[in-house]
Order: structure tokens, then C-alpha cells, then sequence
């Protein structure tokens, strides 16, 4: 345990995670007045950011009393207190450095300030704000991003499926001619090294090559099908194709698929469930909203469904590329109809979904990098009975203001539920929409 310090919040950390004043271990916590009248402004709406400010605000209505102001608050056994800063002195030192007295720079006062009042304890300023804390730092205010749900490993969303060679021949035409979903023992491969639950690899002898997935209850190697195919759509590349073997295995309840743009994440995704679709009694693709230029949708004329319709129209997107596989007149086609007309298939906004208990379902979540980890969290636990989620993204494409490559809910989930036996990640990296989007991908 290091010296106790003085952390002050900034109202983005809070909307991010409206527990976070719990997780400071020993050390203060510090909220200047203004974070309380920024979440006030957070409060209506039905986004993610607005049940967090609304949870936020219930917590501190629950935990504070008068001494909150002056004394403070005890956050609990082995925690700190809770301080509310009501008064703040605006220092001389930011008022001729900043022009205008904006909530950030009131932040950055009640830092400046207690910093000065306790030269005892370290005093941090917590933002998730990279503009606020090159501001705190031109003023050598000490100053962290809230690092409490990043993940440490980044390198998985750079590479592919392991390949390992020179693995005994014998061994590895016994797998191939194993029965389908049973394998052979991982000992009988005679690889120095352990696996984790449903980790895919491609193993190389001298005379064959094959595709494999770990199995963690019967710790045997699994064949995974080059010839893998859902709802017309194969897959292409070797990722591809351990992509679809977990989509289609009904003992995998939680998938994780990562990949740069053009990779096929979304449509692998989707057929795999359309295969399935006697399995569940609703198929839902959904995806976070992330309003352009800081704008909400209330910004956007017509109702609801209006509103949401263009962050959609990618997944219809997806959808239509499925249904192109087949002919007009199909039975394949006329299921997708069907099933559209009687909400068995539904394509909707994320935000939607809150509240709801997702039994016999098969969830697939989009652009899940735009989630925070509560958001993640949340959804998944709306999870019932005979339910699978599905969670696809690419990492570096992030458009939620606060979140970076390691803190976004697409990878903390990953690190996370890593070993899991209910769960498997696979990391595309190959471009199968087109060489130009290939291309561009890659170099722009």
C-alpha cells in the first residue's frame, strides 16, 4: 500500500463509470460542484452516458450527508472519503492562463487548489479527457487518464491465429481423421505448451496442414472444417473459418470477433445465426449509437425508428449481402422476409435493448469498440436462458470520445473472459470485402 493521495474527478469519469468513486482503494476522492451540475445535464435521455449520470446521482443522493461538504464521507471499509467541493478558490495562476472560467478549467482550480492546501498528499487530477490533461499538465497539475477497466495486452488485435509447425505427422493425421467435434488428446500432439479455452491455432506437419480449436473440458484438440460454410457464406481464410466454428458451436455462448474494417466480422456473424434460426426464437443485431459533431438525436427529424435508421443501414447492409446468395424465388430468402415481417429477425439500436431479459436469443452487438465496459457488462448480464451474444469491432476505429484501444468494452471483455470455457475470441485480419478496401485498410 503507497502514501494515501487526493484524487479529483472530472465529470467524464463518472458518466464512464458510475462506480468509479469505489475504485480508489484508500486514497480521497474529490468532486468539485460543477461535475455534480455537468451530470445533472446528463440525466434525461436513454443512452448509456445518461442511465450512468442518472445512477451516479442516485449513489451520492444515497451516500452524502452534510459532511460530505466539510469532513467528508467515508466510501466504506478499507475505502477513503468522499469530499464535495462547493466553494472551490479560482487561482491566479489558471484564471491568466485560461480566459474563460469553463467547467474544465474549474476542475483543474479545485485540483490547483487542494494541492495547495495538503502539500502533504499528492493531488491527482482523473479525466478521460486527452485535451483536459495537456491543459493540467502545461500547468504542472499531476493529472491521469481512470485506468481502472484498461487492459493490459493490445498485441492480440495485431495478429492472427497462431500457426505452429513441425508437429509429429502421425499425430496430426489421426486428428484429421477424428471423429467431427471430439479430436484427439492434446498430449497426443506433443506441443510444449498450454492453450486456453477454445483458443484456434493451425497446426503444420510435414505432410499436412490443419485447422484446430482447443477444447477445455475434454482437453482434446478439435478439427476445425475447411469447408465450414453458414447461410451460404464460407469462410474464406483460416480466420474466417475458426470465426464461424465458434459462431456455430452451441456450447460457446460468448464470441468475441475483433478485425480492421472489410474483414467480415458483422456478416459472419449474422449468417451464422440465420443458420441457426430454428435453434432461437429471435435473432437481434443491434449497435451502439454514436451521434456526430457531439449532437444527440433529438438533432435529427422524424420518430424514432427514423432517427436511428441511417446508424443502422450498415447492418441492413450486411443482410442484403446475405440475401444476395440466393435466388428470388428461394426458400432461404423468403425465411428472411418472413422472419423480418414477424420480428424474429430484428435490426435495432442498442439503447433499445436496456431492461430487457434476452432468453432464447442470439445477440449480436456491433461496433461493440463504442461501448464502455459497464455497457458491455450490462449486456451481457441481460443474457437468459438459451442465449448467445456476439460482440464485433475493430479496435482502432474508435468514435466514443473517452475511450481509447485499451479501455473500450470490446477489449476489457476480451481480456476478461479469456480462458473461459463458455467463451472464444478470434482476431480477423485479413480484408475480404475488397483489394481496394484492403488497401485503404492498410495504408490510409
Amino acid at each position: 500500500m503507497g502514501a494515501k493521495k487526493n484524487f479529483v474527478l472530472d465529470t467524464n469519469v463518472i458518466l464512464h463509470d458510475h462506480k468509479c468513486i469505489y475504485n480508489f482503494q484508500e486514497n480521497d476522492i474529490y468532486l468539485p460542484i460543477v461535475v455534480l451540475e455537468e451530470l445533472d445535464k446528463f440525466k434525461k435521455g436513454s443512452e448509456q452516458i445518461n442511465y450512468n449520470a442518472r445512477e451516479a446521482v442516485r449513489d451520492l443522493d444515497a451516500l452524502t450527508d452534510s459532511s460530505t461538504f466539510t469532513s467528508g464521507v467515508s466510501l466504506g471499509e478499507g475505502l477513503g472519503k468522499l469530499y464535495v467541493v462547493t466553494n472551490p478558490v479560482y487561482p491566479k495562476k489558471i484564471a491568466e492562463a485560461f480566459a474563460e472560467r469553463t467547467p474544465d478549467h474549474k476542475i483543474m482550480a479545485v485540483a490547483l487548489d487542494l494541492a495547495e492546501k495538503d502539500k502533504n498528499t499528492k493531488t491527482i487530477l482523473v479525466t478521460k479527457d486527452v485535451n483536459l490533461r495537456m491543459k493540467a499538465k502545461s500547468l504542472g497539475i499531476p493529472v491521469e487518464d481512470y485506468e481502472n477497466d484498461k487492459t493490459v495486452d493490445v498485441d492480440i488485435f495485431e495478429k492472427s491465429q497462431e500457426e505452429i509447425c513441425g508437429v509429429d505427422a502421425d499425430a496430426v493425421d489421426k486428428l484429421y481423421s477424428s471423429q467431427p467435434g471430439v479430436g484427439i488428446p492434446l498430449e497426443e500432439l506433443k506441443l510444449d505448451r498450454e492453450f486456453l479455452a477454445n483458443e484456434c491455432f493451425v497446426l503444420k506437419s510435414d505432410r499436412n496442414t490443419i485447422l484446430a480449436r482447443y477444447n477445455a473440458d475434454t482437453k482434446n484438440v478439435i478439427r476445425v472444417k475447411e469447408e465450414i460454410k453458414a447461410y451460404g457464406i464460407a469462410g474464406r481464410s483460416a480466420e474466417q473459418k475458426f470465426a464461424l466454428d465458434a459462431l456455430l458451436n452451441d456450447d460457446i455462448k460468448l464470441v468475441a470477433i475483433s478485425g480492421k474494417a472489410g474483414t467480415g466480422k458483422t456478416l459472419l456473424a449474422l449468417a451464422a445465426a440465420l443458420q441457426q434460426n430454428k435453434d432461437y426464437k429471435q435473432i437481434l443485431l443491434a449497435r451502439p449509437i454514436v451521434a456526430m459533431s457531439n449532437k444527440d438525436l433529438g438533432f435529427l427529424p422524424g420518430d424514432q425508428k427514423q432517427k436511428v435508421a441511417p446508424y443502422m443501414q450498415p447492418l441492413f447492409d450486411n443482410l442484403n449481402v446475405i440475401k444476395r446468395q440466393f435466388g428470388s424465388t428461394s426458400k432461404e430468402l423468403a425465411l428472411i422476409d418472413e422472419m423480418q415481417k414477424e420480428e424474429r429477425l430484428v435490426i435495432e439500436a442498442l439503447a433499445f435493448i436496456r431492461g430487457r431479459s434476452l432468453s432464447d436469443t442470439y445477440v449480436i452487438v456491433d461496433e461493440a469498440q463504442n461501448l464502455t465496459p459497464h455497457e458491455v457488462k450490462t449486456i451481457i448480464t441481460r443474457a437468459g436462458e438459451g442465449c448467445k451474444m456476439v460482440f464485433t469491432g475493430d479496435v482502432q476505429q474508435i468514435d466514443a470520445p473517452y475511450l481509447d484501444m485499451q479501455s473500450n468494452g470490446l477489449a476489457y471483455m476480451i481480456d476478461k473472459m479469456k480462458g473461459q470455457k463458455i467463451f472464444a475470441h478470434v482476431n480477423l485480419i485479413k480484408g475480404e470485402r475488397s483489394q481496394l478496401s484492403e488497401i485503404a485498410s492498410r495504408l490510409l
